[in-house]
């Protein structure tokens, strides 16, 4: 456990072997969070630092060491471990709590939160190994099902929309993830501190433009003037099954099929927060 300090180790293992491992875990990830050079990191990793499994002691896994990397946003060693060791980089490691194995997208779930675009743009890369569009699919909307595991439930994508870490929503639309959380976007907008509301509002326009069609959402009958004032008359009557798609909208969602950054490059009066 290696967000523990190191006086509190020795109070919670029984033997001399689990405390000496709890010490070299708890190196191991101060020294990514350091950031040191990937060769000394994949050395301690490989051959200096153990985690205690079951009895015994074993090497940290790459997707354990990949945890670490993105919650230190370490780019450099996040990419040498995809870059080796493929999309076993990402396989979700077993709960140290329930021992349970290994379920969800853990390392998508932490790259969300801690809002690490560059190295989910790596992950991305990484998942195009998988040979099955299917698994690919299943990877992208996973939910972690081990209620020890933080945001569990949750898709990656219904992490961004709560977080309104817009460009990783983006990023994950583009890949292919499901455009899950449209009423959780519009009650994030209208709740949300003024400082965070622009991105609150990115965050909805993503998600119009991967929506084959909008689902029925019992917020816009109950009150219609507040949200046709919010969303605009287009947007609003396409949102109701009043109208089709505005035409910027589906000008954009052409637009955004060749790659995240297409967007972002648009002046900003065809940006999607520009259409009301």
């Amino acid at each position: 456990m290696p967000w523990l300090l190191s006086s509190q180790l020795d109070c919670m293992s029984s033997s001399p072997s689990e405390r000496q491992c709890e010490r070299t875990a708890f190196s191991f990830y101060c020294s990514v969070r350091e950031r040191l050079p990937v060769w000394l990191l994949e050395d301690m990793r490989c051959m200096e630092v153990f985690c205690w499994d079951d009895g015994h002691p074993r090497a940290f896994l790459p997707s354990e060491a990949l945890l670490y990397a993105l919650i230190h946003d370490h780019q450099d060693y996040a990419r040498y471990l995809l870059n080796r060791y493929s999309v076993s980089a990402l396989r979700a490691p077993r709960c140290s709590f329930c021992c349970c194995h290994g379920s969800g997208a853990p390392h998508l779930s932490i790259a969300v939160r801690y809002d690490r675009l560059a190295i989910l743009g790596m992950m991305m890369v990484a998942l195009k190994a998988y040979g099955e569009q299917s698994r690919r699919q299943e990877y992208l909307d996973s939910c972690g099902s081990c209620s020890h595991v933080a945001d569990a439930g949750k898709s990656a994508v219904q992490l961004a929309v709560e977080l309104s870490h817009a460009d990783c929503l983006l990023l994950l639309l583009v890949e292919g993830a499901q455009p899950v959380g449209l009423d959780t976007a519009l009650q994030r907008l209208v709740s949300c501190d003024a400082s965070v509301r622009r991105h609150a509002q990115r965050c909805l326009d993503y998600l119009l433009l991967f929506l084959p069609s909008p689902p029925p959402l019992q917020r816009l009958q109950d009150e219609p003037q507040r949200w046709q004032s919010l969303l605009g008359n287009e947007v609003f009557s396409w949102l109701c099954g009043l109208a089709p798609p505005p035409l910027l909208l589906q000008a954009l969602r052409c637009l955004v099929q060749f790659g995240s950054d297409q967007i972002s490059m648009l002046p900003d009066f065809l940006q999607p927060h520009s259409r009301q």
